[in-house]
């Protein structure tokens, strides 16, 4: 009677275990049939051009500080000022960009010609530019309170059929997790190398989880474009598990190779910045680029690259298989700047001849 009682217990046991090992089970969305790749990449391969945003707290310096220009982009200002998180952080009190239009951005993204549009939504600064709830350094907290721009502007893709993207920051120079690099020995090593906090790690992982979540689940988002793989502290096989990650909570979502270490990790397209290859590759790829030389809004930076200049580069990139997103920088009132409108409108113009 006790034998038949412990195999019965062990056949429950083991239907179990059996359930449970079906229910999370892991797909190995990495190593996905090439069939199934090419049809989740095909509108990403059919857009061909799509719209940068870089926008964040940054937007309102506009690469001044202190009264002083600072050389680099402007989005790393407080990198390349040395600026203290805290210090830092104190712009979240003033940021008003007011004049923030999604609908006008996007209706300008289409009438260039553009298909798609990615926005920093957290850049490395840490701030995000929609109202998560696992942080209070977003724009909830600023004098822009009771807007949500992520969701602006993913309204306004749907609105005008272009698809909605989102780019996120694997480093954080505000989240307690991290700290200004002390062994650097300037601005990219004290804060492109930011340290990661003993026993923090998991914690931060954590984090960066449940705001991609809120990007999937809240707004939607098609694309997650990721950078800063280069801190020391972010390894491959964290970058492979963010992706598996990601691609269970949304199978057909594109990602870009950041995600991981982009030297070694192609999937799901590559990611050339201010430059292309001059020959077709045997990946997927986007090219980035600047109208000017900045991606966020830098006063003062009036090297603009015009309509003929941009229209080259997009069929040099076309022709040998890439795609190309184009940034526009809005300053710190949320507008866009009047020369890139100018040359956006008239390269639109120039495609449709």
């Amino acid at each position: 009677m006790k034998l038949n009682k412990i195999l019965k217990y062990c056949l429950v046991a083991y239907m179990i275990f059996s359930t449970n090992v079906n229910m999370y089970a892991i797909t190995d969305y990495i190593n996905e049939s090439c069939k199934d790749f090419s049809e989740r990449m095909k509108w990403f391969v059919d857009a061909k051009f799509g719209m940068f945003i870089h926008f964040g707290l940054y937007s309102s310096l506009g690469g001044i500080y202190n009264g002083k220009f600072i050389d680099g982009y402007a989005e790393w200002i407080q990198a390349t000022a040395d600026i203290p998180s805290k210090e830092y952080a104190k712009l979240i009190k003033t940021w008003n960009p007011f004049n923030f239009n999604a609908d006008e951005i996007v209706k300008l993204a289409k009438e260039a010609g553009m298909k798609y549009l990615v926005i920093t939504a957290k850049h490395h600064e840490g701030f995000c530019l929609w109202d998560s709830m696992y942080t209070n350094f977003d724009v909830a907290s600023t004098p822009m309170k009771g807007r949500d721009l992520i969701k602006e502007l993913a309204d306004a893709c749907k609105k005008y059929k272009v698809r909605f993207g989102t780019y996120y920051s694997i480093i954080d120079w505000h989240h307690p997790s991290q700290e200004r690099n002390n062994k650097g020995k300037d601005s990219w090593g004290r804060w492109a190398q930011i340290a990661m906090k003993d026993g923090r790690k998991v914690e931060y992982v954590q984090y960066m989880k449940n705001q991609i979540k809120e990007l999937i689940n809240d707004y939607d988002t098609d694309i997650l474009w990721f950078d800063s793989d280069w801190v020391d502290w972010w390894t491959m096989e964290d970058g492979r598990e963010l992706y598996q990650y990601i691609r269970g909570l949304k199978p057909s979502i594109i990602i870009n190779n950041r995600v991981a270490k982009r030297s070694e990790f192609k999937k799901d397209f590559g990611t050339p910045e201010q430059e292309h290859p001059g020959a077709v590759q045997d990946h997927y790829w986007e090219a980035c680029y600047t109208m000017n030389e900045s991606w966020g809004y830098k006063s003062g930076d009036n090297k603009w690259k015009n309509a003929d200049d941009i229209l080259k580069k997009l069929n040099e990139i076309n022709s040998n298989g890439g795609n190309l997103l184009l940034n526009i920088g809005p300053d710190g009132r949320g507008c866009v700047p009047e020369e890139s409108v100018v040359i956006l409108k008239e390269l639109g113009k120039k495609l449709c001849k």
